[in-house]
């Protein structure tokens, strides 16, 4: 496969913190696998927060989807069953000291952009929370 070709993957998970190890692992063989070694470390980062927050804070299913763009982006997002929009994430500087909500602050900080829509699945409102990662 060419290195800009576009691919995306899509892992559907139960609401399981083991599956937040699960899609770790499974984004590492990704990207590892489509040449993208050098963004697995901020990859799993921002992927370990997205979807542990979907796991911890719904009660339903949750999924991860990583793609790349033909222009070669790396897009990381994760779905869950709450549609309400995220908290708006607190600079890491306010928050090193808190125990919680450092999530956001920590995707903010590591990808180039980020956001969240709306979305459906399963037959259930929810939202994606997603990051870019450029590729150097």
């Amino acid at each position: 496969m060419p290195e800009n070709e576009p691919w995306d993957y899509t892992l559907y998970i139960p609401n399981d913190l083991r599956a937040v190890t699960v899609c770790r692992r499974t984004l590492r063989l990704i990207l590892t696998l489509h040449g993208r070694i050098g963004l697995v470390d901020t990859a799993e980062l921002v992927a370990t927060e997205l979807i542990s927050n979907a796991v911890r804070h719904t009660k339903g299913p949750a999924a991860l989807r990583v793609r790349q763009s033909t222009e070669g982006v790396i897009w990381i997002g994760a779905w869950d069953t709450d549609p309400e929009p995220p908290e708006p994430p607190q600079p890491l500087s306010q928050v090193t000291e808190l125990e919680t909500g450092r999530g956001l602050g920590l995707v903010m900080a590591c990808a180039d952009s980020w956001g969240w829509q709306p979305s459906a699945r399963f037959g259930e409102r929810g939202k994606y929370i997603w990051c870019d990662l450029a590729v150097a």
